[in-house]
């Protein structure tokens, strides 16, 4: 709304100074050339209106690399040409002619043209903001949490929004929302229930007032000539200053490969199960057989496999295992135990009903 109320201002002033420049002309009976003025400015101002709406996506780099190119193709132009003219001014065919002006204007057009084309194709180094200067993006509070679409779709990241443990702001870039609704309109029914989960806990996460999620448009320019998803989501964690939240094990690699923080949610998750000691004893339900002769795998609460020694015999049954060696891998934990030999009872023990009986005592 703004760009074209300046746009209507803009119209307004042509308008009014090419008006200006008719008047004038009349005022001296040059009523041909004030109308050839006319002319000249609306078309003018018509012209540099289109240019504007036609061009998209305008850098600030790029109009300040145009800018200071000239400013320093001008400046450049007159100290070459005060350096040759000198020489060239005792020339028979440059006194009184206007060779001089026409041999100035070429020295300043070629100085424009190769200072200009030099700062357009370092403008990503230079960051002309203000010339060769280069400020660093100042992040105020956390640094933003970058979701992926497989740690969306988890659903892991919307239960620990309700703990409050994050106070960051989260950003889910357009193209990682585009990614799902494109898995949530798929034909297959597994990606499509996948997709439609992530939407869900999308949903979800907008809703909680503890959470502050953004949908970032990720029109950046340093993501104009990357395509595909990960690389994209890495290049706007970077630009954003933020780090990536993700359960994919090789977007992780590729983000510490380019200097940007990952948080794995699988890492983050395995860092808060249980811990087991050797030794120690713990109660487990043995749910199926183990891959080894005579092992029984039973799970714990968070979801810890572990694997019996000789538990298959009791398959369905909650049984006292003692630890024996903890694995950790980068699926997870995995605890290794024996069945603990139950006590043998003691010949007068009352519960084997091998002691006298109660009668017999008294």
């Amino acid at each position: 709304m703004l760009l074209w109320l300046l746009r209507g201002l803009f119209a307004i002033l042509i308008v009014g100074l090419a008006m200006g420049l008719l008047l004038s002309f009349q005022s001296i009976n040059q009523d041909y050339l004030g109308l050839s003025a006319l002319g000249g400015v609306i078309l003018l101002g018509i012209l540099t209106v289109v240019v504007d709406i036609s061009v998209k996506n305008k850098q600030i780099t790029t109009v300040s690399a145009v800018y200071f190119g000239l400013l320093l193709g001008f400046f450049l132009g007159t100290l070459i040409w005060m350096a040759v003219e000198p020489v060239i001014a005792e020339n028979p065919v440059y006194k009184g002619s206007g060779l001089g002006m026409l041999l100035r204007l070429l020295v300043t057009l070629v100085c424009c043209y190769i200072t200009v084309s030099t700062l357009l194709q370092t403008k990503d180094e230079f960051r002309f903001i203000i010339p060769y200067v280069e400020f660093s993006k100042q992040v105020k509070g956390g640094r933003p949490l970058v979701l992926d679409t497989s740690v969306i779709i988890d659903g892991r990241i919307a239960d620990i929004c309700d703990t409050r443990i994050i106070d960051a702001k989260m950003v889910v870039p357009r193209f990682v929302l585009q990614e799902l609704q494109a898995i949530a309109d798929s034909s297959d029914k597994l990606k499509r229930n996948r997709g439609r989960r992530g939407l869900d806990m999308l949903k979800r996460m907008q809703n909680n007032p503890k959470v502050e999620l953004q949908v970032h448009e990720a029109n950046l320019p340093e993501l104009r000539d990357v395509h595909k998803v990960d690389e994209r989501l890495v290049v706007m964690a970077k630009v954003l200053g933020g780090r990536v939240v993700t359960n994919d094990f090789n977007l992780n690699k590729i983000a510490q490969l380019q200097g940007v923080e990952v948080i794995n949610l699988n890492e983050v998750a395995n860092s808060l199960k249980s811990v087991a000691l050797p030794g120690e004893a713990m109660m487990v339900r043995v749910v199926k057989p183990g891959d080894q002769m005579g092992q029984g795998v039973g799970y714990l609460e968070d979801g810890t496999m572990v694997v019996v020694e000789q538990g298959r015999s009791h398959l369905g049954q909650e049984v006292a295992i003692s630890v024996t060696s903890v694995l950790q891998t980068p699926a997870g934990r995995m605890i290794f135990g024996r069945v603990e030999a139950r006590p043998s009872a003691s010949p007068g023990d009352p519960k084997e009903g091998n002691g006298p009986p109660e009668a017999a005592r008294n």
